[in-house]
């Protein structure tokens, strides 16, 4: 099949676009080495992060739609679950990919991981997550005591800095009557409700003067002695409530639920679902995430300079397609991962052989 030549992704291409994509640019070998396990093929927990369910919080974009500032709550999420999956579970094989429109994925694939039951996978689900809904259109919620988690505590180290920048600034989320009004909600007493709701409601100019007031009330009521327990932690409990990672746990307990293959390709944004770096999430610009058009565009372009000058075809197939797009770069994170696990798995080979010599 000839090759396409398009400027922008369309969909209605794209069944003309995919024969080209997956014989030239996916990467069969490394999928290969990634899921064979030494013949042993098993289901990695998988976790699932879509920005939808963060709509009622963000305010820059709804439903499908994202921008860069959206990314800012998927870079908290990915920080938050990927030091808890390596610090309190001992994972070390994790590959973050973005999910080709509004969302990320994580696999986690080391054997202990792979080989868990529904109970386990659900066990670490509900360990990850914190928050609490009413349903549909409710107030998420976050409850917080003294003697707190280590988790929680990690969590926070990571959520409250970047709080004011991503809710206040970004969001604006408390900039109008109905922003306010979910603030108010998280108070878990109704007489400080019906205090700071008239404060607001009197000084209300922008997010940050409404949530400099909060703040305010409940340091006043510490200084006079007057918070009370279940108040305590306020500040910090619409800090996470906001901000914490909210994951879709049936995904991550069901070993048959389906999940976006890296490197496959989005229907409707015709983006690639590359993998990223989580230590270098919040630099991810999804905006800018190649498409299969441009990558079909890349591979003509770049073959079409080595013709001018005269290459033999022995001399272009030295080059790997994939090295002549964007997306190099996704597949570099994915084979460095792959490295690492198969070290993995020989170490762990060679050990069990060793046992097997004891006697």
């Amino acid at each position: 099949m000839p090759e396409i030549k398009v400027k922008e992704f369309d969909p209605e291409l794209l069944p003309d676009m995919l024969p080209v994509y997956y014989k030239r640019l996916f990467p069969h070998k490394q999928f290969y080495r990634w899921l064979s396990y030494n013949n042993s093929l098993q289901h990695e927990l998988v976790f699932d992060i879509d920005l939808t369910d963060y709509d009622d919080v963000r305010t820059c974009c709804s439903e499908a739609n994202i921008c860069n500032k959206c990314w800012k709550f998927m870079s908290v999420a990915c920080k938050v679950i990927d030091v808890a999956l390596r610090d309190d579970f001992g994972f070390e094989h994790i590959l973050w990919v973005f999910s080709g429109r509004r969302g990320i994925h994580c696999w986690v694939s080391d054997k202990q991981a792979r080989q868990l039951d529904t109970k386990g996978r659900g066990a670490i689900a509900d360990y990850l997550q914190v928050s609490m809904s009413g349903g549909e259109g409710s107030t998420t919620k976050v409850a917080l005591y003294d003697k707190q988690h280590h988790s929680i505590k990690r969590a926070r180290s990571i959520i409250e800095p970047l709080f004011d920048e991503i809710i206040v600034e970004d969001q604006d989320a408390f900039g109008t009557t109905q922003g306010v009004e979910k603030l108010l909600k998280m108070i878990p007493d109704e007489n400080c409700r019906k205090d700071l709701e008239q404060q607001l409601t009197s000084s209300m100019k922008d997010s940050r003067t409404v949530w400099s007031s909060f703040k305010g009330y409940f340091e006043s009521l510490r200084v006079r002695s007057q918070l009370k327990p279940k108040l305590k932690y306020v500040v910090e409990e619409v800090q996470m409530a906001m901000l914490y990672p909210r994951l879709d746990i049936n995904v991550s307990k069901a070993t048959n639920h389906l999940l976006k293959s890296p490197f496959c390709i989005h229907p409707k944004t015709g983006k690639v679902c590359v993998p990223f770096n989580p230590n270098l999430v919040q630099k991810f610009d999804p905006i800018n995430v190649p498409t299969i058009s441009l990558l079909l565009d890349e591979i003509n372009e770049f073959d079409g300079k080595r013709n001018e000058i005269a290459e033999t075809p022995e001399d272009k197939s030295r080059i790997k397609d994939y090295k002549k797009t964007s997306m190099f770069k996704g597949i570099t994170i994915f084979e460095e991962f792959l490295r690492k696990l198969e070290q993995s798995l020989k170490s762990q080979a060679i050990t069990i052989s060793d046992k097997k010599m004891d006697f």
